[in-house]
């Protein structure tokens, strides 16, 4: 199928999934670009989508050179970053999506507060378990409290990744732990409530829908299978 007809599909998936788990909350498309060139992006956003993810510095380099002619356009981060790469991702990208630690989140902070650039971020939880995956553990800690009091960096929600086994059962006990999470962290920070879940990508965005996820990182699903 074409992008047009996938992306319908996909719109299409998501309403229905609200409509039969009675769900409410706005869900925000993500097109996770990785390796996809500059024509197809430019396609998706006549089509109507603004939020773009890359995962890698060097790649969004050569392409978001030709960004400034698409207003609107919201440039997420959505890999893990390197301190050494942060002065880079400074001048590219508008969110990171998944701070895995303080020392992080402060590092960029301190940038963002010299240039007078704020930012939005969201904090990665490793609710599957998987050692290999980043994230911080799904305690509340210091270190998570401490990332939602930065000034020029603005958390306001959370992200995490499905687990590698693609189990079912485990990939939704991750969702729902996510969203308890949420709760969890938003009884401790008062009036300024966290209101993100990113979870999903192509294989389990249905999941993560019913369990609350106002926003989905897609790309086999828009693009198909990279080669």
């Amino acid at each position: 199928m074409s992008i047009e007809k996938n992306l319908h599909h996909i719109l299409s998936e998501i309403e229905k999934t609200k409509r039969d788990s009675n769900r409410t909350q706005s869900v925000t498309l993500v097109a996770a670009t990785k390796t996809q060139p500059f024509h197809l992006i430019k396609n998706l956003y006549s089509l109507g989508v603004s939020h773009i993810g890359e995962n890698r510095i060097q790649e969004a380099v050569s392409k978001f050179e030709s960004f400034e002619n698409m207003p609107n356009i919201t440039r997420r981060f959505i890999g893990h970053l390197q301190s050494n790469k942060i002065n880079k991702f400074m001048n590219l990208f508008d969110t990171i999506d998944s701070i895995d630690s303080y020392k992080l989140a402060n590092k960029i902070n301190t940038k963002a507060e010299r240039l007078k650039k704020p930012l939005i971020g969201l904090i990665e939880i490793n609710t599957s378990g998987d050692k290999s995956k980043k994230g911080f553990k799904p305690f509340l800690t210091d270190e998570i409290i401490e990332c939602l009091h930065l000034s020029h960096l603005n958390i306001n929600g959370l992200m995490t990744l499905g687990p590698y086994s693609q189990n079912p059962t485990d990939t939704r006990r991750a969702f729902v732990d996510l969203r308890k999470f949420l709760d969890q962290v938003n009884k401790e920070v008062g009036s300024e409530k966290l209101t993100e879940l990113s979870i999903g990508m192509s294989g389990d965005f249905i999941t993560a829908i019913e369990e609350g996820s106002t926003m989905v990182r897609v790309g086999t699903s828009l693009f198909g299978a990279r080669e």
